[in-house]
């Protein structure tokens, strides 16, 4: 697996991100630079206990998606995207999505987006 300048640690498979509000883990492909990561699920845990889950997406990720559906003929020949629990973010890496779930945790946005595995 890659390494990178993000601030975090390898526990097996998962890539897991500390800050002052929050514990991410992240799933990113085996050997998959850490700053180039545009399609990942991912889970975090509050400082209240709860748990939230989602997949963090880049819009360019979408797009590619969208045109192999086109030739496919999947998702109504890329006519939409969808997915659970999606987040769309416009750049790819883990610090960049780091910083986006720092924001939407500062902004109050965050209970509002991601989706809560505390049912």
């Amino acid at each position: 697996m890659s390494r990178s300048t993000t601030p975090g640690s390898w526990d097996g498979p998962w890539y897991r991100v500390h800050t002052a509000h929050f514990e991410a883990a992240f799933l990113p492909s085996a050997d998959e630079d850490l700053e180039s990561v545009d399609n990942v699920d991912m889970f975090v845990d509050l400082k209240d206990g709860s748990r939230w889950s989602a997949t963090i997406i880049t819009l360019d990720q979408v797009e590619i998606l969208m045109k192999r559906w086109a030739a496919s003929g999947e998702a109504l020949t890329g006519r939409y995207f969808w997915c659970a629990d999606g987040l769309i973010v416009r750049d790819a890496g883990i610090s960049n999505m780091t910083q986006v779930l720092a924001g939407l945790i500062q902004n109050g946005e965050f209970t509002q987006i991601l989706q809560c595995l505390d049912h």
